[in-house]
């Protein structure tokens, strides 16, 4: 099993099977016993443990395999899903946010526009990435690569990947709001089709900043909240520790969100998370992405954006019990 070192408190009764699994084998080789029926029998129970754990996660354990640290990021998915890459830099107002990327990218011969949010793999490049919370210049570069996609008819792709927009006191005095207000009233504006898709932790304004277009998906595991659980909990209950509560009610996870159509589709992961077979993960990205290019490139602009329109003027319906 990958990533044995990095175990999330529900796959341990997982490993541990795997674990007794191969030490039988191992005592099986040494001393030349035929166990090849009982290891293939502790081998299907840890199948259908497996099955079992993964169908009946909670929002909050969605929200653990979301954080996973090496769940794919941004980046991974643009190396994996492109033909070619080309990755732009700064918002000509003198910042090149790293925690924001974007470049020119084509995708089964089709270029496009790539945005999204870049986490780190270790703490040093979470350090340079800001942990993926983006800062004005961020959400301000990728409004000039909005424009550009715009002016050539570049369908844009945005990967959200953030826990929210960096709060610090810069971000704020460099006009934060402002930056993603301004980047909300663009992409209602643009002539060109846009494709979000939440792969891992989709947070606040933070998400929202790239997160207007006309086809929203989630992957399987991924969350996508106004605020995170422990923000939530800390704010109506004081306690950070009913994190779990306010997972379940703010309903953040891609089947929730389906059901009340904040999102569009849902892209299915390997079982046990996008982490486990990561180009799995990014071929099922890939074939959602070619599929809605397809059908949305197809659409006149104006009905293109109507329709975009219409898609967000219907979010925020309620039901009472």
């Amino acid at each position: 099993m990958a990533d044995r070192q990095i175990l999330l408190d529900f796959e341990k009764p997982i490993v541990e099977l795997e674990n007794r699994i191969a030490q039988i084998r191992e005592l099986a080789n040494e001393n030349d016993v035929d166990m090849v029926e009982q290891i293939s029998l502790l081998e299907q129970r840890a199948e259908l443990l497996r099955r079992e754990i993964f169908s009946g996660l909670g929002a909050m354990q969605r929200m653990q395999i979301a954080r996973h640290p090496r769940r794919p990021s941004t980046l991974d998915y643009v190396q994996a899903i492109t033909d070619e890459w080309m990755e732009l830099h700064g918002d000509r107002r003198g910042n090149d946010d790293p925690a924001l990327v974007g470049g020119l990218a084509r995708i089964s011969d089709r270029p496009v526009v790539i945005l999204g949010h870049q986490k780190g793999r270790d703490t040093k490049d979470n350090m340079t990435r800001n942990f993926g919370m983006a800062s004005p210049g961020g959400y301000r570069k990728a409004a000039r690569l909005m424009d550009h996609a715009h002016r050539f008819n570049l369908p844009i792709i945005t990967l959200i990947d953030t826990p929210g927009a960096y709060p610090g006191v810069s971000a704020e005095e460099q006009g934060q709001g402002e930056a993603i207000a301004a980047n909300l009233r663009q992409m209602f504006g643009l002539n060109v089709p846009i494709i979000c898709t939440v792969i891992g932790e989709g947070g606040s304004g933070g998400a929202l900043g790239i997160g207007i277009g006309d086809h929203i998906m989630m992957f399987e595991n991924s969350v996508y909240t106004v605020a995170t659980p422990e923000a939530c909990a800390a704010i109506l209950w004081r306690d950070s520790a009913k994190a779990g509560k306010a997972a379940e009610a703010l309903k953040i996870t891609a089947p929730d969100l389906l059901r009340l159509g904040i999102v569009d589709y849902v892209i299915s992961e390997p079982l046990g998370g996008a982490h486990r077979s990561p180009l799995k993960s990014a071929e099922n990205l890939k074939a959602a992405l070619v599929e809605n290019l397809d059908r949305l490139s197809k659409l006149p602009v104006e009905e293109l954006r109507e329709l975009r329109y219409q898609k967000f003027r219907k979010m925020g319906v309620f039901l009472e019990s």
